[in-house]
C-alpha cells in the first residue's frame, strides 16, 4: 500500500519527466488543466502511466472529475486500496 506522499512522489515525477511540468507547481491544490497546463490528451497519457505503475485498470470516467493533482491521488488512492 502505497501512502499519499508516496502517490505525491511518484505523480510529480510523472509530471515532470513526461509531460515537463515544473516540479515546484506540483501541489495538491494545483489545477491540472489551468495551472499545470496539461490538456485532454496529456490526461489520456497520464492515465496510461498510472496504470503502468499500479498495475490496475483505470476507467476513464474515474478520471473525468479529476480536476485537481489531489484528485488524482484520491483515484490512485482507491485503486490501490482494491
Amino acid at each position: 500500500m502505497q501512502s499519499r506522499e508516496q502517490i505525491l512522489t511518484m505523480l510529480t515525477t510523472i509530471l515532470v519527466d513526461e509531460f515537463e511540468v515544473d516540479a515546484e507547481a506540483i501541489t495538491p491544490e494545483a489545477k491540472l488543466y489551468e495551472e499545470l497546463d496539461l490538456d485532454s490528451i496529456d490526461a489520456v497519457d497520464l492515465v496510461i502511466k498510472l496504470q503502468q505503475l499500479t498495475g490496475k485498470k483505470i476507467q476513464p470516467d474515474e478520471f473525468k472529475s479529476v480536476r485537481t493533482v489531489n484528485d488524482v491521488i484520491n483515484a490512485i488512492e482507491g485503486l490501490v486500496k482494491d
